[in-house]
């Protein structure tokens, strides 16, 4: 174990940052099933109103949780942007 005591911290986060990642591919995998299910029903890619709705409620959860705006805002629009692309490429 480290001398400073900073390992039960980070393993915390190592344990934190795993579920992240797995929870970021498993809302992958449901917009590759949505762009699939929109091609088949010939549903548009873009959503808006959907877009608003839940970036609203990001922030309204960000803000919750004592996340800077700014950063909910920013990581709200990396995360759109990565799978309305993914699912133009599908669609």
């Amino acid at each position: 174990m480290s001398g400073n005591g900073l390992e039960p911290f980070r393993r915390r986060l190592d344990a934190i940052d795993d579920e992240i990642a797995r929870l970021l591919g498993e809302r992958f995998e449901v917009c590759r099933e949505v762009a699939l299910y929109k091609s088949d029903h010939e549903i548009p890619m873009m959503q808006p109103n959907r877009v608003v709705e839940v970036r609203q409620r990001y922030l309204d959860r960000g803000a919750e949780v004592e996340l800077p705006a700014a950063f909910t805002a920013d990581l709200f629009d990396l995360l759109i942007a990565a799978t309305c692309k993914e699912e133009d490429e599908l669609m």
